[in-house]
């Protein structure tokens, strides 16, 4: 598709796309569309009003209606002094039988569900009481007089045929409609919706109480003639409604529980860290009080280690006072979001939009089978297919990564529906072929063996066609290259000229459809290397319908039979941002805040939930657990609900702690507690709006010695008419939308509202006084279909230059200036007084000497949270004091002195209480969090291994950074590639390799040192005429106990059985 540029002026101009062939001429059916182009930061309009664009061009949007296979098949390419291009690569056909008819409202007669007559010039009656033709010739001939509305109760009119075909043929009943914005006025995120149309409220105090029964007043039972059966007279229901409401529990119970540690387990452990908090400060002050004269540095250098241990320790314990669990229940989510209701009578899902993002950046390192699984795990998840998009972000804008991304959405038309079928767990397709277990427990269909069968050979071909991509691109590529090199020659000689002089034609990489690839190529040239490229923003999936499609019987076509599953997929988007030189793109964080603003425009799902290419989604129902969080009584004050991660290809030992299970099922759950756990960077979903950089509607501020006071704020009070911000520390509402924050786009400031009102919580949810709510059945509506319009906007928001001179990084989305992005962005949201539901050393480092170090928050934080982000950023420190402190027994023993002057009765019991609390404290930890012993030990040695390996040398890059400026390099991680079918061996083979690296010399230093030491000693003892043993003893029993934290690593050194996955030890270190 080539673009004719119709305004020719400065700042915002338009462009007319259409069509074309290859000899010039407008094909026959062409599109017509218009774009409007944002301003640069140099020239950038006061004012622009997108309801006045809007005006102009409602004309032009009756001839817009773009066909959904039209723009899923439509690459759009565009950004910073380029034009934006819609080029057609691909037109598919659904087949006529890919949307379903819909049906119309049922009758509401009682026992009947017959289709009613619909529409207003074909209802019965006035008063506009649904009925079928079925009812409506039994009530004229009921009654007298030509019958009489069961509704209203007055007279029906005749219906003729021509009103009956009429009534056939009218559009579906439409739920109630999303709020319209008045954009001619300051946007507000908290502006008070009024939906229209919207039946009313039930009155409970006037059915109980405004009803004669035959005991005087309050007769509780619903009258006979309530439903509008028989004569009488008397009103149709109860102010409208058919049916007494539900009083059931499902409809009270909360969507959550907490559920707190029992008191028998979480005493005591309590009462331990009491006890050897004691311990330690009595243990210390005697040590003071005891120095060893005869060696002096050797007492100094262990005092001063003892000393930031206890602290560190005592940082680190602090956080685990008040762990939780947390229970959903989705039977209740279910039946409050999507069952038929008064205001949802047809049952379609009320649940909230959610945007899943996956970032990639390197094909090389991050292999795209990896991804595909990833995505394919996305589209399969057990959530309404209407309310959920996947976008996928090609940082390094690769081809290979956009071609894959096609064959994933191929293949995902029948391993989705054979998910949903048969209900396949995981759904990830490499991980459910690859698990070695009974695939046939609990399954029950006859043709589940034959199908998964199918399904299987399918993904055998489909991991053949990923793999051979690469040969395939640069095949094609060269023979379209010595294409242009023989026309480039033919010009040469046509031209006349010089026949031996070399022709220069760029070696290009092509799409299939033959055009060059807008993205990076394989040998790097100007706008098209990896930090050179245009924005690209590809459709793979189309929106699907609102109404359910369902599939066919097996045929050529389809491999599976899909009678009666729905076979519609959720948007899939393949993103890659623009980048220039000269305009810092901020990494993954720029990439994410990317697709957030990607996302506002094309979809705008309240709801983010991100993923790393290589972290696929376990559980299909995980979706709909966190929706419980954020939508259950309470769940508006949550930002983010951060899921545990699990990692799969690891020996069945754990031998370097890969699993981490420490962190997640005992440090994150003690957080859970208090204000929440801390963001990791993958698995988690956000609410849009605190992404933005708004406050939570609620805070509570915590002052005083510990912050024991407690002041709740009420940061958006509601209004009659409307609410505004009160006390936002972000500024004036008028200051929030300006360009300076959100950019110039008026198409993403539209939509920051419509994503706060979408976000909210039911208004039966919400309690009294303590903000707005939305109406049930407020987002039972389809979804506006996108458009070319649509598309080039959102092509305007991931120009490199969109950032400029706003704060995107800086308040607004993920934030930048630290390679733990994900830490800083999850710290800022606490500090505004968020809360959560449920590392990288160097980042931790710039965490601790910035303005996000937890010294600095605001009162919203609470003290032990504050606490726990403080140990975030000086939990690397303590590696300085490992490595001396491990050196310490090595040099105990070589200089025959020891830590203290002789080993005294009071020394032995102060350390005999320390390691007995220590020990009876893990075993608290394991009741209470379900880890094992094991895993517990594999982090206490992980923890000693990081501690003087990479931990260090992250401290010496952080200091670097601050103190000289010298930038942290990142080196991607590389991701393994599907593991073949064999033994345990070639399974664990890259995980077992030895590879070096400077990294590793600390603790083979330490090792060997401490090794050598222990020899020396016992000889030195053993010869001397006056042996001090106890001093040997000592020495040694504090080297063995270096060396068995050590021990991991030693045997990863020996070979093939013991090889460090870099992976985790060195790149999360």
């Amino acid at each position: 598709m080539r673009s004719r540029r119709a305004s020719s002026g400065g700042g915002a101009g338009r462009y007319s796309s259409e069509p074309k062939d290859e000899s010039g001429e407008a094909s026959s059916g062409h599109v017509r569309y218009t774009v409007h182009i944002p301003p640069t930061p140099d020239h950038q309009p006061t004012s622009t009003s997108r309801s006045g664009m809007a005006g102009e061009d409602n004309g032009a949007k009756h001839d817009i209606k773009l066909d959904r296979s039209y723009i899923s098949g439509t690459i759009f390419t565009g950004g910073f002094n380029s034009v934006t291009r819609g080029h057609v690569i691909d037109v598919s056909d659904d087949g006529p039988n890919a949307v379903a008819k819909s049906m119309g409202m049922v009758c509401k007669m009682r026992g009947c569900d017959g289709k009613a007559l619909l529409g207003e010039s074909r209802m019965p009656c006035e008063c506009g009481f649904r009925i079928c033709r079925e009812c409506y010739q039994e009530c004229l001939g009921s009654g007298g007089g030509g019958g009489r509305c069961p509704g209203c109760k007055e007279a029906y009119r005749e219906l003729s045929d021509e009103d009956e075909e009429e009534g056939e043929s009218e559009a579906e009943d439409r739920a109630l409609p999303l709020p319209k914005m008045r954009r001619d006025q300051r946007l507000s995120m908290v502006r008070s919706f009024k939906a229209v149309n919207h039946p009313p409220e039930f009155d409970h105090t006037r059915w109980l109480y405004e009803t004669k029964g035959t005991y005087g007043y309050g007769n509780a039972v619903w009258p006979k003639d309530g439903y509008g059966g028989g004569g009488g007279g008397g009103e149709f229901g109860i102010n409208g409604f058919d049916d007494p409401p539900d009083f059931g529990e499902k409809n009270r119970r909360p969507l959550t529980r907490k559920v707190s540690v029992s008191q028998a387990i979480l005493s005591p452990y309590r009462l331990l860290i009491v006890i050897r908090l004691v311990a330690l400060g009595f243990f210390l002050a005697w040590r003071i009080r005891h120095p060893n004269h005869d060696a002096m540095w050797l007492w100094g250098l262990s005092i001063t280690c003892e000393l930031w241990f206890a602290f560190s320790w005592l940082l680190d314990q602090l956080p685990k006072l008040c762990p939780v669990n947390r229970l959903t229940d989705l039977s209740v989510l279910k039946d409050r979001f999507e069952s038929p209701s008064a205001r949802n009578p047809k049952g379609r899902s009320d649940l909230p939009g959610i945007d899943v993002f996956v970032s990639s950046t390197d094909p090389d390192k991050e292999p795209p089978l990896v991804t595909a699984n990833t995505i394919l795990s996305i589209l399969a998840v057990d959530y309404p297919v209407e309310k959920l998009a996947c976008y996928l972000s090609d940082d390094g804008g690769s081809l290979l990564t956009f071609e894959a991304l096609a064959e994933t959405a191929s293949f995902a038309r029948v391993w989705v529906p054979f998910c949903r079928k048969h209900d396949i767990e995981p759904r990830n397709p490499e991980a459910y072929f690859g698990q070695k277990r009974d695939f046939l427990r609990n399954k029950v269909r006859l043709d589940f063996v034959r199908e998964r069968r199918r399904v299987k050979r399918e993904y055998d071909e489909f991991k053949v066609r990923i793999n051979s991509l690469p040969e395939a691109i640069r095949r094609r590529s060269d023979a379209y290259n010595a294409h242009e090199e023989l026309r480039a020659k033919r010009r040469q000689m046509e031209m006349g000229g010089n026949l031996a002089e070399q022709v220069k034609v760029v070696k290009a990489t092509w799409m299939s459809e033959g055009a060059h690839w807008p993205g990076t190529w394989a040998s790097m040239e100007a706008d098209h290397s990896r930090g050179d490229h245009a924005g690209i923003i590809q459709a793979m999936l189309a929106p699907p319908n609102s109404e359910p499609v369902m599939g066919t019987e097996a045929d050529d076509e389809t491999l599976i039979d899909m009678t009666g599953v729905d076979v519609r997929l959720p948007m899939l988007v393949y993103v890659s941002r623009e980048k220039r030189p000269g305009y810092d793109h901020n990494k993954k964080a720029g990439a994410m805040n990317a697709l957030v603003r990607t996302s506002a425009i094309m979809s705008n799902g309240p709801f983010i939930l991100n993923l790393d290419c290589d972290h696929y989604v376990y559980n299909s129902s995980a979706l709909r657990e966190g929706m419980c969080f954020m939508l259950d009584r309470g769940g508006d004050r949550i930002c983010y609900v951060q899921f545990p991660q699990r990692f799969e290809g690891i020996d069945p030992s754990d031998r370097y702690a890969n699993h981490n299970t420490v962190f997640f099922d005992v440090s994150m759950r003690a957080l859970d507690g208090l204000q929440g756990p801390m963001y990791v960077g993958t698995g988690c979903i956000f609410r849009r709006i605190a992404l933005y950089g708004f406050s939570p509607p609620r805070a509570t501020e915590h002052i005083g010695w510990f912050g024991r006071r407690k002041i709740k704020l009420f940061l958006r009070k509601p209004k009659e008419k409307s609410s505004a911000l009160l006390d936002d520390e972000d500024g004036e509402i008028e200051s929030l939308l300006m360009p300076k924050r959100f950019g110039s786009s008026t198409a993403f400031a539209a939509s920051i509202p419509v994503a706060e009102y979408q976000g909210r919580l039911l208004q039966e949810a919400q309690q009294q006084g303590q903000g707005q709510g939305r109406p049930a059945g407020a987002l039972a509506v389809p979804r506006e279909p996108l458009d070319a319009a649509t598309v080039a906007e959102a092509i305007s928001v991931v120009s490199c230059f969109y950032e400029d001179r706003t704060e995107w990084g800086r308040r607004v989305g993920w934030i930048y200036g630290s390679v733990t992005e994900d830490v800083v962005t999850g710290y800022r949201m606490h500090n505004r007084g968020w809360r959560s539901v449920l590392r990288w050393a160097t980042g931790s480092v710039e965490i601790f000497f910035s303005r996000n170090n937890a010294l600095f928050a605001s009162r919203r934080m609470k003290f032990l949270q504050r606490v726990a982000y403080f140990n975030v950023g000086m939990y690397p420190f303590t590696s300085v004091f490992l490595l001396v402190y491990c050196t310490l027994p090595a040099a105990s023993l070589f200089s025959g002195q020891f830590i203290v002057k002789s080993l005294s009765a009071a020394f032995l019991v102060f350390l005999l209480v320390i390691t007995v609390t220590l020990c009876l404290l893990a075993m608290l930890e394991i009741r209470w969090s379900g880890i094992t012993l094991h895993e517990w030990w594999r982090n206490e040695q992980f923890w000693l291994i990081g501690g003087t390996s990479a931990h260090p040398a992250a401290v010496m890059q952080g200091m670097l950074k601050v103190v000289a400026g010298v930038d942290i390099s990142f080196n991607l991680t590389s991701k393994p590639a599907a593991a073949e079918d064999g033994d345990e061996e070639e399974a664990f083979a890259e995980l077992y390799a030895v590879k070096w690296s400077f990294l590793m010399v600390p603790p083979i230093t330490i090792m060997m040192v401490n090794a050598i030491a222990i020899a020396v000693g016992t000889a030195r003892t053993m010869y001397s005429e006056y042996p001090r043993w106890s001093r040997l003893v000592g020495g040694v029993f504090f080297s063995f106990w270096v060396l068995c934290h050590l021990y991991p690593f030693a045997k990863g050194l020996m070979g093939r059985r013991g090889g460090c996955r870099r992976s985790c030890l060195f790149g999360r270190g």
